[in-house]
């Protein structure tokens, strides 16, 4: 059991690979915000567009997003399908019991754009910035030292705790465990043997997390204060972050001067 997948960021040199984190952080956020705030179906095709212009300027491959939007796609997906047919007045077809609804079309198509639309620059940050860099950029901010490192700990033993379980499922598979199972039916045996492993997970955790936290005391965590660091703003980080600002506050303005919607 990997979680290889969960590490989301890809070495490259694009321009929002090298765009300041703490600037890329704002305003990539203001974006999500600003999308968020969206409830007019005519600012979808504009937000969808400066999403697809974002993500390639990232320069990251298309099938990176594709495998992590496989997952939330389908979920949303589902959830989405039945609004044609179940919300708004307006009938543009029907058989039966079963009416298609235009205002269940909008709905639909608002919620799949704003979806996609975070949802890829949530992946554009990730994508373009490592796990630590963005710690960084959010102390820089103003996020206390110690959920930084919280964070960044329990990010890190993430991996070993997925490593540690799936070398206790292969001791188990190893002795017969699940082989004598019958199908579609789990056996009071085999749920206490579950549980054993659960527990053994935990304390393992536990007596690991008690280990490096005294490794880090002997090592003078805690005794001296980190400075914080503020790298500086070259011209591409601040044309991006003007282009992204200004951006947000345009689809805010716009949205709010359209006349209201009820969804």
């Amino acid at each position: 059991m990997a979680l290889a997948n969960f590490e989301t960021y890809v070495p490259g040199r694009s321009r929002l690979h090298t765009w300041t984190p703490r600037l890329k952080l704002v305003s990539l956020g203001l974006l999500m915000f600003a999308f968020a705030a969206v409830r007019h179906l005519a600012l979808v095709p504009p937000m969808l567009c400066l999403t697809a212009v974002l993500y390639l300027l990232s320069e990251l491959p298309f099938s990176f997003l594709l495998k992590r939007l496989s997952y939330p796609g389908l979920f949303i997906l589902v959830v989405v399908l039945v609004l044609p047919f179940s919300t708004g007045e307006t009938v543009l077809w029907q058989w039966g019991a079963l009416a298609l609804r235009q205002e269940g079309i909008e709905t639909m198509f608002l919620i799949l754009g704003r979806f996609l639309s975070i949802l890829t620059l949530g992946f554009i940050l990730l994508g373009t910035t490592p796990f630590v860099t963005l710690l960084r950029a959010l102390r820089s901010l103003g996020l206390p030292t110690l959920i930084a490192d919280m964070t960044l700990l329990s990010y890190r033993y993430l991996f070993e705790t997925a490593e540690m379980l799936s070398t206790m499922q292969r001791s188990m598979r190893l002795r017969g465990f699940g082989q004598q199972r019958r199908k579609f039916r789990l056996q009071r045996q085999d749920l206490q043997r579950l549980a054993g492993l659960l527990g053994t997970l935990l304390v393992r955790s536990y007596e690991r997390s008690e280990r490096v936290y005294k490794a880090m005391q002997l090592r003078g965590y805690g005794q001296l204060k980190r400075p914080v660091e503020n790298p500086s703003i070259d011209s591409s980080s601040a044309l991006l972050t003007g282009f992204s600002v200004i951006a947000a506050l345009s689809f805010v303005i716009v949205e709010f001067s359209l006349p209201a919607v009820n969804l």
